[in-house]
């Protein structure tokens, strides 16, 4: 069972987009994606230097711009990939490549989108100066408490004993004078305290223009950095990516998922490294690999073809099916063939060991069948309910 996953902001480097811009038609394609964004990517994917793809308004757009081409080389028959791969998630600004990975928004949304998140989130990262800093190893409750101390917020909980601090600079140069005991702290080349409260400003104005993008259902698993849960419906997606800049990332989270839903495999796009490491501690037995030039295709050819599962939400019409968020013990709400439920309502909980989720019909209609028993366990993204729709 394989996985895709796409890096945040931090994971570009100094000329990493240069080898992709020589597989025939990449150059073009990212000449394409440049001019939806408004920004030169081709130059500041391989000449511009680390200060300047430093800029969240540059850095954004790069990372997510690189990782659209390089999904195309990823699959030998690019047509093919949402049969193959089990599920996908991006860190931070990296969900943004995996909802168009997944089907949720076009290409040419997700440019525009990032282009606004990244000029917004630097925008807001200029009225306060912010940072972020890695705090490595170390005790978790000690951490979070040395973080309460010095008035910083864990941004990024990355698991393995990865926490990402967010603050201002005075409180990030407190903490390196006065760390957490058995800990490492290691600043970061971000411009801005990300996904804390001082990204507030940015929320707003993102919420507005996301209320105009039209989104489908994801085609497979889409993982949220939010809280790991497997979401299904477009809308509810696309209203994630808006509140997630300003809320802490729980990539810890949705490794536990990948574990939950048995991943056999998982794949980094560039600018990859940081998640592959990650997996690397937090996914023992899984075979990983960060793609980082083309050099790597044929290997990540090859792990497609050895671990690529038929997908059940790819092969069945998204409009009408309810999928589980987690995994868990499902229990009904509507359960009686023919009855009907209107949109937004809960027709379904899981019970996990973590909390329960409430599952929602985000389009309403009949129900048909249930495809799982009451009291069944359930893994993330499993089908549950198959609506026909109705008139409203």
């Amino acid at each position: 069972m394989l996985v895709i996953v796409c890096p945040g902001q931090g994971s570009q480097t100094p000329g990493f987009l240069a080898p992709w811009l020589e597989l025939p038609g990449f150059r073009d394609r990212m000449l394409w994606l440049s001019t939806v964004a408004g920004i030169d990517l081709i130059k500041h994917g391989t000449e511009s230097d680390a200060e300047t793809i430093k800029d969240t308004a540059i850095a954004q757009p790069l990372i997510v711009g690189a990782g659209l081409i390089s999904l195309l080389a990823l699959f030998e028959h690019p047509a093919d990939g949402f049969r193959l791969v089990a599920g996908g998630a991006g860190h931070s600004v990296g969900e943004i490549t995996a909802a168009s990975a997944a089907g949720v928004i076009t290409a040419e949304q997700a440019m525009v989108f990032v282009r606004e998140r990244g000029r917004l989130m630097a925008e807001a990262a200029k009225v306060t100066p912010t940072g972020m800093s890695a705090v490595l190893g170390g005790d978790p409750d000690d951490v979070a408490q040395v973080l309460a101390k010095h008035g910083l917020t864990a941004a990024n909980n990355n698991g393995g004993g990865q926490v990402v601090a967010a603050g201002t600079l005075e409180q990030l140069a407190a903490l390196s004078a006065d760390p957490p005991a058995k800990t490492r702290v290691i600043p970061l080349p971000v411009a801005g305290a990300f996904h804390t409260k001082h990204m507030a400003p940015a929320v707003k104005e993102l919420a507005a223009m996301a209320r105009a993008i039209s989104t489908h259902d994801s085609r497979l698993r889409l993982v949220s950095n939010r809280d790991g849960t497997v979401v299904h419906s477009g809308r509810e997606f696309l209203d994630r990516l808006v509140t997630q800049v300003s809320n802490p990332v729980r990539w810890d989270l949705c490794m536990q998922t990948f574990r939950d839903i048995g991943v056999t495999a998982l794949i980094e796009i560039p600018p990859a490294g940081a998640l592959a490491n990650l997996a690397k501690r937090g996914l023992p037995g899984v075979e990983v690999l960060a793609l980082k030039s083309p050099d790597q295709l044929s290997e990540a050819h090859r792990m497609v073809r050895e671990h690529a599962q038929p997908s059940q939400i790819a092969d069945t019409p998204t409009w009408r099916l309810i999928i589980a968020p987690a995994k868990g013990i499902v229990s009904f709400t509507h359960s009686e063939p023919g009855s009907q439920v209107p949109a937004g309502s809960v027709v379904a909980a899981v019970n996990t060991l973590r909390d329960t989720f409430e599952v929602t019909a985000p389009h309403g209609g009949q129900v048909i069948e249930w495809l799982v028993e009451d009291g069944d366990p359930v893994s993330p993204g499993q089908p549950l309910l198959r609506l026909h729709p109705t008139a409203a």
